[in-house]
């Protein structure tokens, strides 16, 4: 990484910390939830991440168009597009709402297709994770804006065989009966775990938890960050046709049903 890459991480990481401040500023007194079209739950917080992070990128580079959750882009428009951001402003909202700490702020930088750098930071839990093609997966802890990264750590996957006792994590939300087939059909031993929002892929990206099947419907800004995180600390994510996940291919944002792994890669 050069040092404009280098620097530009950094401005974003540190935008992902001030979206999150403003999120817990809601968090003690979560009020006015309306329910969208696709009867997903929308907040005051969603909003005013979803402001920071846009006038925040676009003071970062201009000249690159930013996708997100909370504010759509025509497909005629976005289908020219070769580089982006995608953001998910407040992902897990539900947990949000509920107030288990399990939410997320995602920023992705999406090029060629598929995300070449992402961050997911959960502020109740004060911890970020951050990754760029090719240079690797981190974890650092923080609750303030970051003059560098000096103190990060790097993170793996625990690469274990497909017969070993597996950490199967699921959606605390989303657990259906597609996801406990799989399971069935293919793990003999394992216990699963629940989590909520992009904090699935960061704990299998940090060895806590091995395998993570999604057969519920996902957004392209719910993965893009958890996506690159994942490949660069060793792990895979295919969908269950072993297909390789692309970002910006089609008019629909929804991801194809998905295995997300850190097993050995011929397992």
């Amino acid at each position: 990484m050069n040092y404009t890459e280098e620097k530009n991480l950094l401005l974003v990481i540190n935008l992902a910390l001030k979206a999150g401040e403003k999120i817990v500023e809601h968090y003690e007194n979560i009020s006015d939830v309306i329910m969208k079209n696709d009867q997903s739950p929308l907040t005051i917080a969603d909003l005013d991440s979803n402001n920071i992070i846009m006038e925040g990128l676009k003071k970062i580079d201009d000249t690159i168009p930013i996708l997100s959750e909370e504010a759509l882009v025509e497909w005629e428009i976005r289908k020219n597009w070769n580089k982006y951001w995608l953001v998910d402003p407040l992902d897990g909202t539900k947990e949000f709402i509920n107030k288990n700490g399990e939410f997320t702020v995602n920023i992705s930088l999406i090029e060629d297709n598929k995300p070449i750098l992402g961050i997911i930071y959960a502020p109740i839990l004060s911890t970020l994770y951050y990754a760029y093609k090719n240079l690797g997966s981190f974890k650092i802890f923080c609750n303030k804006s970051l003059e560098s990264l000096a103190k990060s750590k790097k993170i793996n996957v625990t690469l274990k065989k497909k017969s070993d006792h597996l950490l199967i994590i699921g959606s605390r939300s989303h657990l259906n009966e597609g996801f406990d087939n799989w399971i069935k059909k293919n793990i003999k031993n394992y216990n699963i775990i629940k989590k909520g929002s992009s904090l699935k892929f960061c704990k299998i990206s940090e060895g806590s938890a091995d395998l993570y099947p999604r057969f519920g419907p996902t957004s392209e800004w719910d993965i893009a960050a958890g996506h690159i995180i994942l490949l660069e600390s060793g792990g895979t994510i295919f969908s269950i046709d072993k297909q390789e996940i692309v970002y910006n291919t089609k008019e629909n944002i929804l991801n194809p049903y998905f295995i997300a792994s850190g097993l050995h890669t011929n397992e």
